[in-house]
């Protein structure tokens, strides 16, 4: 079967994913898992967490807090229902670029994995030819996981402000429009790849008129570049995606543009596949995770092959290796774009150039992100591997909570946690991306677990030591012949 082909669903799949449902339920419930709760209410506190995102990521993680006991938790997404994370919305991929068999939000409940879901649709036989998980495939399966375990999302309930109280949280959203407050006492930022910062625009391109350039992380109407010659900068997957989509919806041309010679043939962050890499990562030394970043930094991430071969096949793409853009401007009704070889002409240009790290351009953080300590502020790397990229990283704790770059001035940061692509200097690979999800969520949960029970010590010790439940009832030995 291609990575792409799409399986015929099996006559009876919603029977199937019926009982697959109720398997789950059976295994959760023979775990034992705490659903009850255990955290105490305080009075005017709305919720004990704000998840906010509600794709794969927030979903996981409410599950795993549900299991933990952390019961009073709220999920907000700005997005329509079933648009919730990228699936969706900006991702073109025909098809994920992980491995079919990589775990996901499952938490360790097989009848809620990928694979349990995909042979029930589709079959043990289409799971077995398949290559790679269709985007839309695994979009469909988020959506049947969030269904499954119960994990309500709030859509359309945007974050727009944090104010730190003296404990908690309050915090201003936008409801379908309509500004409210609530009060929290924790704050998880399952905000996806742009939510530490903000899709990196080139200098160059930044300058054009806002119409004539986009960014492959912005939701493209491709239908209005029909006919049109599209130029894209970037040579990673994104950049790929984007230039075959353009073609295959009517695109008159699509020409991407490469610095390098050659592209990137090795995927160096793969290598951040092992258990012992994604549980312990945040626990080496400043020095060896600077050291491993800066690495990866200067070895951009390369497409993988089925997305170069998705764009070489289309006849109206055109590849350009070692041609980097110099200069970019307004030309006519298009642009005009300088390489050190030629001069080419655009009706759009697209950068597919990733992403940056800055929490000052998040407005849901403004008053907050001045005080969160960055690595340039905890550590100074050796000559050679200077990096201002890497120096706006948050450092961030053990429990992907912010720090103070002052001691004392902002206290509360401890209780808002970041669990998106910001956090990958302090925790290895992208936090949210579905390779993290079996080892991140369960440490995120850990810490949220920890921190709620510290704080509330109190309260469990007099609920500890009230305990009068009695196991004997006094029947047990007494004796037959007392009076």
């Amino acid at each position: 079967m291609p990575p792409f082909a799409v399986a015929p669903q099996l006559p009876h799949a919603q029977q199937a994913l019926d009982a697959l449902a109720a398997a789950a339920a059976r295994d959760v419930a023979l775990l034992g898992d705490d659903a009850q709760g255990w955290v105490p209410e305080r009075p005017g506190v709305d919720h004990d967490v704000l998840i906010v995102g509600g794709g794969q990521t927030g979903c996981a993680v409410a599950f795993a807090l549900r299991r933990a006991g952390v019961t009073r938790t709220s999920v907000i997404d700005a997005a329509p229902a079933g648009r919730e994370g990228v699936w969706r919305n900006t991702a073109r991929m025909r098809t994920l670029r992980s491995a079919k068999t990589l775990p996901g939000p499952e938490g360790g409940i097989a009848p809620l994995s990928f694979r349990a879901w995909y042979e029930a649709k589709f079959g043990a036989l289409a799971y077995e030819a398949l290559v790679r998980c269709g985007r839309e495939d695994w979009a469909d399966y988020v959506e049947w996981f969030r269904k499954t375990v119960q994990v309500p999302v709030r859509n359309e309930v945007k974050l727009l402000r944090i104010e730190p109280m003296i404990e908690g949280f309050r915090v201003h959203l936008s409801d379908h429009g309509i500004e409210t407050v609530e009060t929290v006492r924790k704050i998880v930022l399952a905000t996806g790849m742009a939510g530490g910062g903000r899709p990196h625009m080139p200098a160059l391109l930044a300058a054009l008129p806002a119409h004539l350039r986009l960014h492959s992380e912005q939701e493209i109407d491709f239908g209005a570049l029909q006919d049109k010659r599209i130029g894209i900068l970037g040579a990673a997957s994104a950049a790929f995606d984007a230039a075959a989509t353009a073609v295959e919806r009517g695109a008159l041309s699509a020409d991407l543009f490469c610095r390098s010679p050659d592209l990137n043939r090795v995927n160096t962050l793969k290598a951040m596949s092992y258990a012992g890499v994604l549980d312990n990562f945040h626990d080496l030394p400043d020095a060896a995770r600077w050291e491993l970043m800066s690495f990866y930094r200067r070895r951009a991430v390369g497409p993988i092959a089925d997305t170069v071969r998705r764009a070489t096949g289309l006849a109206a793409f055109r590849l350009h290796l070692g041609e980097g853009w110099t200069a970019a401007r307004a030309h006519g009704a298009g642009v005009e774009i300088v390489t050190p070889k030629e001069t080419y002409h655009f009706d759009v240009v697209i950068a597919g150039t990733g992403y940056d790290v800055d929490l000052s351009t998040r407005p849901e953080l403004e008053g907050v992100a001045e005080h969160v300590a960055l690595w340039r502020d905890r550590y100074t790397p050796p000559t050679g591997l200077e990096s201002t990229s890497l120096g706006l990283s948050p450092y961030l704790d053990g429990g992907f909570a912010f720090q103070e770059k002052v001691p004392g001035q902002a206290p509360y940061l401890k209780d808002i946690h970041l669990y998106n692509m910001a956090a990958t200097t302090s925790h290895a690979r992208g936090a949210g991306d579905i390779g993290s999800l079996k080892h991140g969520v369960p440490r995120l949960v850990r810490a949220i677990s920890r921190d709620l029970f510290l704080a509330d010590a109190a309260h469990h010790v007099a609920r500890l030591k009230s305990f009068d439940e009695p196991d004997l009832t006094g029947e047990e030995y007494a004796r037959p012949d007392a009076p």
